[in-house]
């Protein structure tokens, strides 16, 4: 039975992937980057632009706003027409997506890559489609809808020049277009994979580590500490290639219930990652149910909230969960009439099995002492915050 994924260091996969949006939001404006083609300036304009949803008032750039790493402050956002509609998980940030490999299984069984955070979206195109579609988020419903919107668009002269005069004649071929220009600007603004962390600067021998920093990356890669590393590589690819702070994998973690998303009032309703409900064709792998695809830490505290159903407000907690959830459930589970902790409550019983306890530093029961204490969790807190990135130096 493949229940836990045993993660393994390994070089991080640098794929050519296009990339395109995750989700929707409120407009803002943002200058062209000299140098992106003429495909990719019209993304920018068409991931600005709130015209393009049901209510008029969503653009990509308010759930994946620029100055939050482009992901959003709330644990689910939401949209729909009448901008009253909640979503589901939290909004990923979208920088580095680029690198994202489509989704596999590793030789070892291992599930591996693919887009959203369960990785059903073969390719990033097909990840663009729900946002725009989906009644949660800019809920027009069908392709032909976008383009009618397109039609309208105030650049609609600049995408005719793009893609041909007659594009908007041609059905639902403007709809894909708009798909493409998406992926062209993601992939080719520099802003959405900058490399420009202190932590780059320090691996390139342009900037030091603080001593706390330094212990901080210490205790990120020492598999009895944080262990952190096992997932989420911290040293250059074989190539020369900055890290990408994450393997790609999925994880289960079981992450604490979050009564802030309004589907979690139906006590029957789950959200099980790679096994549904968003994602159908893995249904059947139940010992896959509840993991979730390992994100990337790079510009993390800038990214609040925490993991796939935003249940942590701030970077520290979501650090001590880590070391102290399985010394210390009571904090951060339901405590049951008996005096028992209803431990990894956003599951149901069948699955808590799944849950990954052989890995540092989920390795402990109540009585250890956690993998990390709280000058330690100060520390890699500490070192984290030089994953962010717009470091100028000195």
């Amino acid at each position: 039975m493949f229940t836990v994924f045993t993660h393994r260091l390994r070089t991080a996969l640098v794929l050519a992937v296009p990339v395109v949006l995750a989700a929707c939001g409120s407009s803002e404006s943002s200058q062209n980057v000299t140098g992106l083609s003429a495909a990719a300036k019209l993304g920018e304009q068409i991931f600005h632009d709130p015209s393009l949803s049901a209510s008029g008032q969503l653009a990509c750039s308010g759930c994946h706003i620029d100055t939050q790493a482009f992901a959003d402050n709330v644990a689910v956002p939401t949209g729909g027409v009448d901008m009253k509609t909640p979503g589901f998980r939290n909004a990923p940030s979208l920088l580095y997506m680029n690198t994202t490999p489509a989704f596999f299984f590793a030789s070892d069984g291992t599930p591996t890559g693919g887009f959203n955070r369960d990785g059903r979206a073969a390719s990033l195109v097909e990840q663009a489609q729900r946002p725009l579609l989906a009644a949660h988020e800019m809920a027009n419903g069908t392709p032909d809808a976008v383009v009618t919107k397109l039609k309208a668009a105030a650049y609609a002269s600049d995408f005719k020049a793009v893609f041909g005069q007659n594009i908007f004649d041609q059905g639902t071929a403007a709809f894909d277009r708009a798909l493409f220009a998406l992926a062209s600007y993601e992939r080719e603004d520099p802003k959405f994979h900058p490399f420009s962390s202190r932590y780059d600067a320090f691996l390139a021998g342009k900037a030091r580590l603080s001593a706390q920093e330094m212990n901080g990356l210490a205790l990120f890669n020492n598999p009895l500490k944080g262990n952190c590393a096992a997932c989420h590589p911290s040293g250059k690819g074989s190539d020369g290639s900055p890290p990408l702070f994450t393997d790609f994998s999925f994880d289960n973690l079981g992450v604490p219930r979050n009564a802030d998303i309004p589907a979690n009032a139906d006590a029957n309703y789950y959200d099980l990652g790679l096994c549904g409900p968003e994602r159908s064709d893995l249904a059947s792998r139940t010992d896959l149910c509840g993991a979730f695809k390992v994100p990337t830490l790079r510009n993390l505290d800038k990214t609040a909230p925490y993991f796939h159903n935003g249940r942590f407000a701030t970077l520290e907690d979501a650090v001590r969960f880590y070391v102290r959830r399985d010394t210390n459930p009571e904090e951060w589970y339901p405590v049951n009439a008996d005096g028992s902790v209803n431990k990894f409550d956003d599951l149901p019983a069948a699955y808590k099995k799944n849950v990954n306890v052989s890995e540092g530093p989920y390795n402990r029961v109540p009585g250890d002492a956690p993998a990390l204490d709280e000058s330690e969790i100060a520390d890699l807190v500490a070192f984290l915050k030089t994953l962010t990135d717009g470091y100028t130096g000195p």
